[in-house]
């Protein structure tokens, strides 16, 4: 415990010594900590707002008006044998129109101007028990001769099929194009973060280099001599990653409830678990920075 303390007492002493560069390496391991949880977070949202979108994937399939109950059945029935397909039902021309006029509820007025004329089409809705099958499933059906024969376009079959993969599609084209930037700015911070640990810790070994001198003629363990940089840079890697998450900690009570209200039809709200857990892994990820630069640069600077 002593020689804890004796560690502490030193690294208090070294971040004096040496304040601006010990304060420009807390505000480098800040960033990059804050960079990372940020993405994290944001990672977490979207791959929400993806999970909830790939819910609600399903292909519909529009039929024809005047087609047969019987042709509709063999069609539901065949789809029914597909291996992905995980349901399959059947909505009415006056089932789709009363949705519509649900939906429509607040614009009451696009429902009158159809003055009693019922456009929409029936339509065969096919659930997949996964929704990355959708184009699969979608192309089968769309291969089908029973299909054919009753879509309501009959010279272009495929106009008769209406799913969301493109959708999804995008937003995993968007995640993977987010996450790649996110890891290469998070990579430039964390560099960045090396070197001004790496320059604080050498100026703490060129200010200490007599008595490192000292301790070396006395026979002190190279874990004894190493042990206030060590600290040291520990500390900086606490203070940086407090701070990360105290602002997270701020953003979390204030700017999170404010997108939550704001897109309340989104599932962007995160639990307080979620959040914890956050803040463990970036307390973790600056202790890893600190230690492994400190270790770099004593291995450089400390022939010991």
């Amino acid at each position: 415990m002593s020689s804890f303390y004796y560690f502490l007492r030193e690294a208090l002493i070294g971040f004096k010594r040496n304040l601006s560069t010990a304060v420009g390496s807390i505000i480098t391991i800040f960033l990059s900590l804050l960079m990372i949880g940020l993405f994290m977070v944001g990672g977490l949202i979207v791959n929400n707002i993806v999970s909830n979108v790939e819910s609600e994937v399903m292909i519909t399939c529009y039929i024809a008006d005047g087609t047969q109950e019987a042709d509709i059945k063999k069609l539901m029935n065949e789809i029914k044998d597909y291996d992905k397909v995980e349901d399959v039902t059947y909505t009415t021309k006056e089932q789709a129109l009363e949705k519509f006029r649900n939906s429509m509820s607040s614009s009451p007025e696009i429902v009158d101007q159809l003055d009693g004329q019922n456009p929409l089409p029936a339509s065969i809705n096919v659930e997949l028990k996964t929704p990355q099958d959708v184009s699969e499933v979608a192309a089968d059906i769309n291969a089908s001769d029973n299909f054919k024969k009753i879509a309501d376009s009959p010279k272009k079959p495929e106009d008769s099929l209406k799913y969301g993969q493109k959708t999804v599609d995008q937003l995993f084209a968007l995640t993977n194009v987010l996450r790649i930037v996110g890891i290469a700015i998070i990579a430039l911070l964390i560099f960045i973060a090396m070197i001004f640990i790496n320059n604080t810790i050498r100026l703490a070994i060129l200010a200490r280099r007599k008595e490192i001198a000292i301790m070396r003629l006395v026979g002190a363990s190279n874990g004894f001599i190493r042990g206030p940089f060590f600290m040291e840079s520990a500390l900086h890697s606490i203070i940086g990653a407090l701070a990360a998450i105290l602002i997270m900690e701020v953003l979390r009570s204030f700017a999170l409830p404010a997108m939550v209200n704001a897109l309340a039809w989104l599932p962007v709200d995160l639990s307080l678990a979620t959040f914890l857990i956050i803040y463990g892994i970036l307390l973790v990820a600056g202790l890893v920075i600190g230690l492994v630069g400190s270790a770099l640069a004593m291995r450089r600077y400390l022939n010991v």
